[in-house]
């Protein structure tokens, strides 16, 4: 902020923010002469603000004890959407060398309601945006955006090791009522998911978290398996999508390399000898299988299904005649 408001605004803010702070410091934090920083601490207890002045060898200027700015009037949706938005811009790398997403978390949890604060510091430590993978042609399991207060009643769960119980709703319409312990919260591909052990089932499944109601805190869960990771389960989960078609096939590079190049939340890969690996692909087109399969840049060996075939001969002709027209 360069106005002279955003500069008073910005000078409150480092008060907030420590216990202490020289005139030289706040000078150097504002970029203004050391007078102008009296001028806005004058400023400021003129509007009421107590802060208070300490001469001397290690004085400076406080805020008075248990002084706090009025709690930030934003509500679950809005907060949880702020801090969601951070949390994504820090997974792409849209930041600076001086983190401008940090300094606005750090603002906005200073500023909300003790209890808003405390969820939505847990949605900072559990939420992850991961990865994501190429859109799956005919996938009609459209979704909604997850209601904020069961992102944030989940993060709060999974901070604290609690278990939660809910209504959930199948792909199918199936409805049931569920009791989870979750492991974490995963974005991916413009969708939620919560990797969480089922109680009813007795086994780790993933949800999607558009499809979760009623979302309640109940008793004391069970810890995720050591080094649970629950990105990479979540991806691993989609791969397993029974999806209309399975394709099978053998691609002539190394794992690592096959690795490397097929995400895996689009396929599953086996080593198959030193120089092979079998991918199976779970897909609802065919014709999109096909132009995956020629965008992986190896040789490769198609085993299944039979239907696949029309689809890459098809694509092989389009880019025989795209070629022959160069």
């Amino acid at each position: 902020m360069t106005t002279p408001a955003g500069q008073l605004f910005e000078c409150l803010d480092a008060l907030q923010g420590t216990p202490l702070v020289t005139g030289g410091e706040l000078s150097a934090r504002l970029g203004v002469h050391p007078r102008t920083v009296r001028r806005y601490i004058a400023a400021l207890q003129d509007l009421g603000i107590p802060v208070a002045a300490e001469r001397g060898v290690g004085g400076g200027y406080r805020l008075q004890p248990g002084y706090r700015l009025p709690p930030l009037m934003l509500d679950g949706d809005e907060a949880t959407v702020v801090v969601l938005g951070l949390l994504s811009a820090r997974r792409q790398g849209i930041d600076t060398e001086r983190p401008a997403g940090e300094r606005a978390l750090a603002k906005i949890r200073r500023v909300l309601p003790e209890r808003l604060r405390r969820q939505v510091e847990a949605l900072e430590a559990t939420a992850t945006v991961a990865a994501t993978r190429p859109a799956r042609t005919g996938d009609t399991t459209g979704a909604a955006d997850p209601p904020a207060a069961a992102l944030l009643e989940l993060a709060d769960a999974t901070g604290r090791g609690r278990r939660v119980t809910c209504r959930y709703t199948r792909h199918d319409g199936e409805r049931s009522v569920r009791e989870l312990s979750p492991f974490g919260l995963v974005a991916h591909a413009g969708r939620w998911y919560l990797p969480a052990f089922d109680h009813g089932r007795g086994e780790l499944r993933t949800f999607r978290v558009d499809r979760l109601r009623d979302v309640a805190i109940t008793s004391p869960g069970v810890a995720a398996p050591p080094g649970f990771d629950a990105a990479a389960h979540v991806q691993q989960s989609l791969a397993r999508v029974p999806w209309r078609w399975t394709v099978e096939v053998t691609l002539a590079a190394p794992f690592a390399l096959a690795a490397a190049r097929v995400p895996q939340t689009l396929a599953t890969l086996t080593p198959d000898g030193p120089d092979r690996t079998h991918m199976r692909l779970h897909v609802e087109e065919l014709d999109w299988a096909a132009r995956v399969l020629a965008g992986l840049d190896c040789n490769l060996t198609v085993h299944g299904p039979p239907e696949l075939r029309p689809a890459l001969h098809a694509l092989a002709a389009r880019l025989t005649r795209a070629a022959e027209a160069c």
